[in-house]
């Protein structure tokens, strides 16, 4: 590709998230719902592992469609909007298998992976235009590859499930670096929205959690303390994420040179994004694990989980925050590490780790605000 035809790609025309794609975040949510009640159910290290495994190997293929309907109107066609549709089907009959992933069903999750594959591929090969044709190719081995790893896991039992789908994500995440993403167009105005409102998707499958882990428990004041809590800690969550710093992330994409905006974008929005969602899904199963426990010391695993999902979500914000040159980072930082300390807190009852946590992000956003800013950015 001509150093011509890269830079045009300045002057693309910047397209809004179509209500097609809001509906295709919908199975995000039941996705993030399935990841969260796995982890919820059996607080462990194995648990644990196997959440961020699948939530590994299905991230790659959902932030992938996200750089599709960056690239391809998804709604400019029929065929199109059949194809995203199936694709959906697809996502959903991963969700459905996400409980026993490691069991039975590891071959219905095997097999949808690799359909979705498929059709990402195609829909990129035949409307990207030449710049999406020659990034699919370029991703083309890998990314196939990768699906047939997750395929062939979904038969094999055991171990070699484990293997072969650790290998699928690995080789997921230094495809970038195997071959290059040059060609790949970027429309920063869209494609920040777009994962925006996946963060959204994601933090509103926190605030299902409580609901989910009320039940048909009795409405007393315990659990309504719990579930203010909890919707109070979704919301600094949210306030962290998008306290202005959507328009600050469009202005440096927008200013990185083509040929470096398409790197730039996968390690913020690809790699980053990874930390940010995990801590959100171990967020909401320690919410879940605390509701009906109100006044109860939590166990040491729902304290690690409660502190621990924080922490990593914070130190996403950090990773991404350092990627695109967005300012926040010191106190931000050092608030990843605070809210471990919080869990002595949840040792004691679970309202008074939840309180900690949100005593602490509120004194690290003041601090931010004060000291290193010195403007109050209020979410969008």
């Amino acid at each position: 590709m001509s150093e011509t035809s890269v830079d045009a790609r300045k002057t693309e025309p910047e397209v809004r998230v179509s209500t097609l794609e809001l509906f295709f975040d919908l199975v995000f949510v039941f996705t993030a719902t399935q990841l969260t009640a796995k982890l919820a159910k059996s607080l462990s290290v194995v648990t644990a592992l196997q959440v961020l495994l699948l939530l590994g190997v299905i991230l790659w293929m959902y932030l992938g469609f996200a750089w599709l309907t960056n690239a391809v109107a998804p709604t400019a066609s029929r065929l199109r909007r059949t194809l995203i549709l199936v694709a959906m089907g697809g996502f959903l009959s991963i969700a459905l298998a996400i409980p026993d992933a490691f069991g039975s069903a590891g071959w219905v999750f095997g097999l949808a992976y690799f359909l979705i594959n498929a059709i990402h591929s195609a829909l990129f090969a035949v409307y990207g235009g030449v710049g999406g044709l020659r990034g699919i190719l370029s991703l083309a081995p890998t990314n196939l590859t990768s699906a047939t790893l997750v395929l062939v896991g979904g038969f094999l039992p055991g171990w070699w499930r484990y293997g072969l789908w650790t290998a699928a994500v690995v080789l997921q995440l230094v495809s970038p670096y195997l071959s290059s993403i040059d060609n790949f167009a970027i429309r920063p105005a869209h494609f920040v929205e777009r994962h925006g409102l996946i963060i959204i998707v994601a933090l509103g499958e926190s605030i299902v959690a409580i609901g989910v882990g009320a039940g048909d428990l009795e409405v007393d004041v315990g659990l309504i303390v719990v579930a203010v809590l909890g919707l109070m800690l979704s919301y600094f969550m949210y306030w962290v994420y998008f306290a202005g710093d959507d328009e600050l992330a469009i202005e440096a994409l927008t200013r990185a040179a083509p040929r470096r905006r398409a790197l730039m974008a996968i390690q913020s929005y690809g790699y980053a994004h990874y930390a940010l969602l995990f801590g959100i899904v171990v967020v909401a199963a320690g919410i879940k694990g605390a509701i009906g426990h109100a006044w109860d010391p939590l166990t040491l695993a729902q304290a690690v989980t409660l502190a621990g999902g924080l922490t990593l979500f914070l130190a996403g914000d950090v990773a991404f925050r350092k990627i695109l040159g967005i300012d926040g980072v010191r106190y931000r930082a050092v608030g990843a590490v605070a809210m471990l300390a919080t869990i002595p807190l949840g040792l004691l009852t679970a309202v008074a780790e939840m309180l900690g946590l949100i005593i602490l992000t509120i004194a690290m956003l003041y601090l931010e605000l004060r000291y290193e800013t010195g403007v109050l950015r209020l979410p969008a």
